[in-house]
């Protein structure tokens, strides 16, 4: 009976020291949000899709949508800069719209460390963002540290009054 208590009790310690907890929300992504110029957010009506560029040259669409104001995308782990195209399209009776700018982020990645029971994962320091003006007027760094944080807002893009 004691082995048998001996046992139950080392198991409960074992598995206690092992026990860590990791993050439910693991993803590392930046967020968006639209802003007119009065810095009020503002929503979108015309149709916008983001894509990026993979490493081995593909294409990814991030995220696609009408009505939008704001919206998340991730970042690359290991790269320096990572290169954004934005394509917006509008369609009324009268005409037709199709503007793309590319948006450039360059960040500094370092590791970040949980345990070795968690998920590896990257945080990201934001340097600098430059981008074409075609439908974009400014897009401005609000928060520069990118985390685990899905709730902070990194980035305030501000469309052309005229959009």
């Amino acid at each position: 009976m004691i082995k048998r208590v001996t046992y139950v009790l080392l198991g409960v310690v074992m598995a206690a020291c092992s026990s860590i907890d990791c993050p439910v929300e693991s993803s590392v992504a930046t967020l968006y949000e639209v802003r007119s110029s009065d810095g009020k957010e503002l929503t979108l009506s015309d149709t916008m899709t983001v894509s990026m560029t993979r490493a081995n040259g593909t294409d990814t669409v991030f995220n696609k949508g009408i009505g939008i104001s704001s919206f998340s995308l991730p970042i690359s782990y290991k790269h320096p800069e990572d290169v954004l195209v934005f394509h917006f399209d509008k369609t009324t009776s009268e005409s037709e719209l199709h503007e793309t700018d590319t948006v450039w982020i360059k960040k500094d990645d370092y590791p970040h460390f949980e345990s070795v029971d968690c998920t590896a994962s990257f945080f990201h320091t934001i340097t600098d963002v430059r981008y074409t003006r075609n439908y974009i007027d400014s897009i401005v760094i609000n928060n520069p540290k990118v985390t685990y944080d899905s709730q902070t807002v990194h980035f305030y893009l501000y469309p052309k009054s005229s959009n």
